[in-house]
């Protein structure tokens, strides 16, 4: 770019013009700070000309006058090698190298509203939108070439940035439409490129954003500076539900430049330093009323099975339903509970968010995952129209669900509201686990019946889960609550009830959810949501029931198993594992008992397959549990990027592992006590196994997600190796050493 339009863009001038004939613009994966800056400064006057609308293709594609390329994504890069995955899927349907691509993404101004990042929905929708928008512009650029040099579309063939014919002629990208828009809309039509002519797609290219986030250069939203921005804290209650009395400003008026904001029981501090805003928060004086509203968490189950339930539901049924209505009195049936806690996101960085809210409009930088959607929720906080505000997404911390990112831009928002000036608003370690919208609690009970050889004859969940309220706009906020914003009534949890069937045959089958209400703490949704609970209990109960057939496990589910995708995954993990075939458990002997187990997922019962093996070690005198091996076969279809791909599988078996054998959110009648990494534990380096991924190719199948899928079998696998290895069956999450020691005893 030229000086002066480095100086337009900085001051926010930037044009749509001056941005597409601009020179190579490093959005996505700049080394340097001012570049990732300079990515926003895009402009309220470039933003006001793009369209939006998702039927049109230059709401997702700009060609620049020397043929390089402006993605536009509604979907952001988690951590989830979005930035390579859909430079390739563009790249590969225009004839362009990654290198020549450039990506804007999550700013609700200048991309189009895809939905949230969720759901393993990036590439696998997101993605293939980008897509069907390249593919319907190399079809605008072949007929604008057809007309230009006179041959019949079919002749022609898009390369290399240019339309070339048979005859050796040809027209460059830019000379038809670079600068310039393709004023043409969406074609679901237009024909993709064959598998067998990829160039791009399925290659393991680097990802671009790597570089900059392992030599420290990385802008984070932790790291975005606004000039005049101030430092803001806000003091949360000691108790859930607790108001606010009294404020004593004069408690802190020593500090410098410290200002208090209060809006009815929303109180926090602004101050130019930020040390004097963390003092602030700490040491002001607020006289809160008593509250001993919730539960703790020993009582869950309790709660759980008592209600309210607010309805009742099957979500399963087929089969002959009087071997089912038979369970209830059957002499031989086998019956088990299974529970999973409340847990937090337990992001390692704290949340954080930056807002500059002014009279005649504003801007928002947050990691959220819907920025789209809290574009809506900001407006209406400060009571500015849409148009005029505008929300971007920055990375954060890993959320993988919706963790304290969009409370901490409300945070934000409201405080920049209250003083006019923009501010940044870092959470606490203490806020992140003890407010951050947590997993919710899940009870299962599930039993059956077999035939004499061993097959499943009936099957019944019961599951008790909190319901998701219907068409809940946005989850509810902790500081427009507060302070008496209007805010939506419900609650998030995500597809809780999913997987809770056996993915085996059976006689009959019958899955019904017991909706509980309210959630004893504030519910969303969570890496995998339902799905890692619910396979958790069906894959150790189909494990148990394996066990009292005496059939190995593996062999037990490939003879009920008619899905050949399924039945491959299980296979290429036992092959992988070398599955010795017997009937477990192996009855092994010492202090040092070893021991597998294995779990299978078709997740949601209509994506991704995941089959996964461990291999562990217990410690019959401590009932400390090691995690040794870790065998996945994995198949999500067509890979965009197998490297981006391997890198999800490998964060979720973690992630999950970390779930399974230490994370529980603890709370008493008043407030949650689990505050801290000491009380919080993670999964630590020296715990980390020995991981092999096989992934399965599929270039003629869609796409399915990676974000989630892997993260489900975790639970299941690591308890049937336990008890392979013991004999003692846990079925309740965390698997603590006092846990599984007891267990023993």
């Amino acid at each position: 770019m030229t000086t002066h339009q480095l100086e337009e863009a900085s001051a926010g001038k930037l044009t749509r013009r001056a941005l597409l004939e601009a020179g190579a613009l490093v959005v996505g994966f700049s080394l340097f700070p001012d570049k990732s800056a300079l990515a926003q400064a895009a402009g309220s006057s470039a933003a006001a000309q793009r369209p939006l609308a998702l039927d049109q293709v230059d709401s997702f594609l700009a060609v620049r006058g020397d043929g390089s390329v402006i993605v536009y994504s509604g979907k952001v890069d988690l951590g989830t090698g979005h930035r390579i995955a859909m430079r390739q899927l563009v790249g590969e349907e225009l004839g362009v190298p990654v290198e020549r691509i450039d990506l804007i993404e999550g700013d609700t101004a200048l991309t189009p509203n895809q939905g949230p990042t969720a759901g393993s929905s990036g590439v696998m929708r997101g993605g293939v939108e980008l897509r069907q928008a390249a593919a319907t512009a190399r079809e605008a650029l072949v007929a604008m070439a057809a007309q230009r040099l006179q041959v019949p579309a079919d002749q022609l063939k898009l390369a290399d940035g240019a339309v070339r014919a048979l005859d050796g002629r040809s027209v460059a990208v830019p000379v038809l439409v670079g600068g310039r828009s393709f004023d043409v809309k969406m074609n679901p039509k237009a024909p993709l490129k064959r598998p067998a002519d990829y160039v791009l797609v399925g290659r393991p290219l680097p990802r671009p954003d790597v570089p900059a986030k392992v030599t420290g250069r990385h802008v984070y939203v932790h790291d975005h500076v606004v000039p005049g921005m101030l430092h803001g804290r806000v003091v949360r209650p000691p108790s859930v539900g607790s108001r606010v009395l009294a404020v004593d400003e004069s408690s802190v008026a020593r500090l410098p430049g410290v200002r208090v904001v209060r809006m009815a029981d929303f109180v926090g501090v602004v101050s130019p330093d930020e040390w004097a805003a963390v003092r602030a928060a700490r040491e002001l004086k607020v006289q809160w009323s008593d509250s001993a509203q919730l539960i703790g968490h020993e009582a869950l189950a309790d709660w759980a099975r008592g209600g309210p339930f607010v309805a009742e539901e099957v979500i399963t049924a087929k089969g002959d339903a009087q071997r089912v209505a038979a369970l209830r009195d059957a002499s031989d049936v086998l019956r088990a509970t299974y529970s999973w806690p409340i847990q937090s996101h337990g992001s390692i960085g704290p949340s954080c968010a930056v807002a500059e809210v002014r009279p005649d409009g504003g801007t928002v930088w947050t990691a959220s995952q819907a920025s789209h959607r809290f574009l809506n929720v900001f407006a209406a906080m400060v009571d500015l129209p849409r148009d005029k505000l505008r929300v971007i997404y920055l990375d954060g911390a890993g959320c993988y669900g919706m963790n304290g990112h969009d409370d901490a831009a409300a945070d934000a928002v409201l405080l920049s509201k209250a003083v006019g000036k923009p501010v940044r608003v870092q959470w606490s370690r203490e806020d992140e686990l003890g407010w951050d919208p947590k997993g919710p609690p899940q009870l299962l009970e599930i039993k059956a019946t077999q035939m004499p050889d061993g097959r499943i004859d009936a099957w019944e969940t019961d599951m008790w889960v909190p319901r998701a309220t219907a068409n809940l706009e946005w989850i509810p906020l902790l500081s427009p609550l507060a302070a008496g914003v209007r805010q939506p009534v419900g609650q998030a949890t995500g597809l809780v009830s999913q997987n809770g069937n056996p993915p085996y045959a059976a006689n009959a089958v019958k899955v019904s959810a017991h909706w509980l209400g309210p959630a004893p703490l504030r519910p969303s949704n969570i890496r995998a949501p339902g799905k890692v609970a619910n396979c958790f209990a069906v894959e150790s109960f189909v494990d148990e029931l394996a066990a009292k057939a005496q059939i190995d496990p593996v062999a037990f589910r490939l003879r009920d198993m008619s899905n050949p995708r399924g039945a491959e995954v299980i296979r290429r993990m036992a092959q992988m594992v070398g599955w010795q075939s017997r009937p477990s458990p192996a009855a092994a002997k010492g202090t040092l008992a070893v021991g597998r187990g294995m779990a299978y997922i078709h997740y949601k019962n209509n994506e991704t397959f995941v089959a996964m093996a461990m291999e562990v070690e217990v410690d019959r005198a401590t009932g400390e549990i090691a995690v040794r091996r870790v065998c996945c076969a994995h198949d999500c279809g067509l890979m965009i990027n197998p490297d981006a791909v391997r890198a999800q599988v490998e964060g979720n078996i973690l992630q999950t592992l970390s779930r399974t054998l230490y994370e529980e959110t603890t709370f008493d009648r008043s407030r949650v006590t689990s505050v801290d990494w000491a009380s919080y534990p993670l999964l630590r380096f020296p715990a980390v196994p020995r991981l092999e991924i096989a992934l399965i190719d599929r270039r003629d199948e869609p796409p399915l997600g990676a974000g989630e899928a892997a993260s489900s079998p975790v639970p299941a696998a690591l308890a049937n190796a336990v008890f392979d290895a013991t004999g003692v069956r846990l079925r309740s999450v965390p698997f603590t050493s006092s846990k599984l020691k007891a267990l023993m005893a």
